[in-house]
């Protein structure tokens, strides 16, 4: 199963790779700036911006179904 995959089903929010999080972001045209252990996102087209933070090599979940959830307002 894809990482969006995984995202999107919603059924493995806490079991996602913090790395492969991070690429997919960066696939769908996010830029991406790091301070500390807060990586920021922003996209010409989204008024949000996206803040993620590792938990181990794993992804937060509650920031995976934020994701989700701006993925689906924004169609991508």
């Amino acid at each position: 199963m894809s990482t969006y995959d995984m995202v999107m089903s919603g059924q493995s929010d806490s079991n996602i790779r913090f790395a492969d999080f991070r690429n997919l972001i960066l696939s769908y045209g996010f830029r991406e700036r790091i301070k500390g252990d807060h990586y920021v996102y922003k996209h010409d087209d989204i008024i949000e911006r996206i803040v993620i933070q590792p938990s181990g090599n794993k992804a937060k979940a509650y920031q995976v179904k934020q994701v989700r959830n701006l993925f689906i307002k924004y169609g991508l």
